[in-house]
């Protein structure tokens, strides 16, 4: 059974978001690692400079790695140190040095980018990203908003170079303030905390309390903190981003960011007539509401701009109490040039997940920037090119058929025939090479494909064309549990070679079908193959009149799990594929 290809799929499938050696990585050629790609935040006082700070480069590969650095900002001074043992032991690292110059910076958060390159290694340049907080982290005075709605919380987050006590105390409403450690943090050494509000069920109101900060080995950090909690019946509007920072190159295609306005409050968020405004000198940034949405679009435009950071302010205004909000955007604009692979930018088009092996014949993306430098362009027909609109993508040195091209992201299908190991990837624009990374290339990697608007819930089929997905998706008719005895269609990547054999880049055919040859299991209501037994599939292969895409026809056995969240995954013996999810009745 091969299943019709549901609409969703097809819009899915072409925007699969989104000195060169024969063989293999050459014998003698260098790789670059870093120990850290950002430093920070970390808290500076006013008018000093920061403490000097170091990162290890080590050198992953053969032959001798020759770094430069440079920075995209005047207060950090990158310097390469000497060849020492590294900080952590055992192998010979080069010191990534940094200077930070922040004694003429204002109080607030800075960030700068800091190029590590040397043009004969592979997995270089690679960028780390520096933030300092002048004056601290930690706010003056904060107004939290809260809908009435008993057990409903607000945060003001900030992050800290330690460990941080905060003593709560109101003047009314009770016990609704606290300081929240809000999990891991994404910086190295520092802790992400927040003032946070719970609602205990208080009445529409303004009430008042104090956080006394202390512990902190920034001294500006120990402070008290007025809080003012907003207890309220009317929209509050929350933003997906808080911040915006781009990068492009000067002759490069306009950058789109869209921000979505949502309602943490009660009532209906409406958008202003004039919903986002772009502060004065900024004529290279503008604001639009994308029709019949709460989404802004912002596009950035490089025409006419030199090298070098441009800043504006974008203001979204609501009917929502608690106001019009600023979001700051940073763009930087770079000089054109060659195009530019991101080191561990190669990446499963069904997980996007970095450092991550790749199955022979699975779509890929690859990421960097000027890998175009025009508007983002489709395959309109097959088989896919391997030269496509003045671009290649060699995978040891071998042209890959491409699916879709922008100036961040090309999508392309990594060959069957592809040497299994460690292999270089490379982007060609217009005869002009890239840089080279790494990527393990393996016979097969099996990832099956997930939703973007239901996280965890697979791509998955019921035999009537609906999705297997709980009614809170809010897809009606669409959408529906799985039942016992339905086949299920589950569509996935890097399933790897199938009898018949089937080209690079050529649609699948439909008869006979390319199937997978041992075909995988599939696990139905287990987190381990250890639970359960495998099922064994009607069908596994490629879907016919596609590339790269994989189809497992499977029925549901009549002893499974119910639920709206089951488990589901598949396995070639211990090669096990990522996890996702489906509704089951």
């Amino acid at each position: 059974m091969t299943a019709s290809l549901p609409a969703t799929l097809r819009r899915f499938l072409p925007l699969l978001a989104l000195g060169v050696c024969s063989v293999g990585i050459a014998a003698a050629q260098p790789r670059l690692r870093l120990s850290e790609t950002t430093l920070g935040p970390i808290s500076i006082a006013v008018g000093a400079n920061g403490t000097p700070r170091t990162i290890d480069a080590t050198n992953s590969g053969s032959g001798t790695l020759t770094l430069s650095a440079r920075s995209s900002v005047s207060w950090i001074a990158p310097t390469i140190g000497p060849a020492r043992v590294c900080s952590l032991g055992g192998n010979t690292c080069l010191p990534v040095q940094f200077a930070l110059n922040t004694a003429s910076l204002t109080r607030g958060i800075y960030t700068g980018i800091v190029t590590v390159s040397d043009p004969a290694a592979i997995d270089a340049p690679q960028t780390i990203t520096v933030t300092v907080q002048v004056g601290g982290s930690v706010p003056d005075a904060t107004t939290l908003y809260v809908p009435t709605r008993a057990g409903a919380t607000a945060s003001a987050p900030f992050a800290t170079n330690g460990q941080i006590q905060g003593a709560a105390s109101t003047t009314s409403g009770g016990n609704w303030l606290s300081l929240a450690l809000d999990g891991a943090s994404s910086f190295a050494f520092t802790l992400p905390y927040s003032v946070r509000a719970t609602n205990p069920g208080l009445a529409e109101g303004t009430y008042n309390g104090t956080l006394v900060i202390s512990g902190s080995t920034f001294a500006p950090d120990n402070k008290s903190i007025p809080v003012t909690l907003r207890v309220t019946s009317q929209p509050i509007i929350a933003l997906s981003q808080t911040s915006v920072r781009t990068r492009l190159a000067m002759t490069g295609p306009q950058q789109t960011t869209f921000i979505n306005s949502t309602n943490a409050g009660l009532g209906t968020l409406t958008l202003s007539e004039n919903p986002a405004t772009v502060s004065a000198g900024a004529p290279w940034l503008t604001a639009t509401r994308f029709p019949g949405t709460n989404f802004i679009q912002l596009n950035a435009n490089s025409t006419n701009l030199a090298p070098g950071n441009y800043s504006a302010t974008v203001t979204i205004n609501s009917n929502a109490i608690n106001g019009a909000q600023t979001v700051p955007y940073e763009f930087e604009v770079v000089a054109a040039g060659a195009p530019q692979v991101s080191a561990g930018g190669v990446v499963d088009n069904a997980t996007f997940a970095g450092n991550d092996e790749l199955g022979r014949g699975v779509i890929a993306a690859v990421f960097g920037e000027q890998l175009l430098m025009r508007d983002p362009v489709s395959a309109s027909s097959l088989p896919l090119q391997t030269t496509f609109n003045g671009l290649r993508v060699l995978v040891n040195n071998q042209a890959a058929p491409i699916y879709f091209a922008s100036y961040g992201q090309i999508n392309f299908q990594i060959p069957f025939d592809a040497a299994e190991g460690m292999a270089t990837v490379a982007v060609e624009r217009d005869g002009v090479r890239s840089n080279l990374t790494a990527v393990r290339i393996v016979n097969r990697a099996p990832r099956l494909l997930t939703f973007n608007a239901f996280p965890g819930y697979g791509i998955i089929v019921n035999q009537d064309g609906t999705y297997p997905l709980p009614a809170s998706a809010g897809l009606g008719a669409a959408a529906r549990p799985a039942r016992t005895g339905d086949t299920l269609v589950i569509y996935a990547l890097g399933l790897g070679p199938t009898v018949p054999a089937v080209l690079s880049g050529v649609g699948a055919p439909s008869g006979p079908l390319a199937a997978v040859s041992p075909a995988p299991g599939v696990v139905i209501g287990a987190n381990s193959i250890a639970q359960v037994d495998s099922i064994i599939p009607d069908f596994a292969g490629l879907t016919p009149n596609f590339v790269g895409l994989y189809q497992i026809n499977v029925r549901v056995p009549t002893s499974v799990e119910k639920g709206n969240a089951v488990p589901l995954f598949i396995n070639f013996g211990n090669l096990v594929s990522n996890r996702v999810t489906l509704a089951i009745q």
